[in-house]
């Protein structure tokens, strides 16, 4: 097993969501579950492309920090 870390947003009509640190792999759905199992199908299959094309796979390893700024 391997922990990804998705970043989901808001859009409006449904949620969107993409993986830090993997490009090319986006999903959508109408609620946050829904999201979070399309990724856990989507991210394996583009490994899956990847291995298949020869390309290096890429070991997540992303930095995430939360800040604070004045608004």
């Amino acid at each position: 097993m391997t922990d990804y870390t998705i970043v989901i947003e808001d859009a409006g009509t449904n949620f969107a969501s993409y993986v830090i640190g993997l490009d090319g792999i986006i999903s959508t759905g109408a609620t946050i579950d829904e999201v979070m199992k399309n990724m856990r199908e989507a991210i394996p299959f583009h490994l899956e492309g990847m291995r298949l094309s020869g390309s290096e796979l890429i070991k997540p390893m992303p930095i995430v920090k939360t800040i604070q700024v004045a608004t």
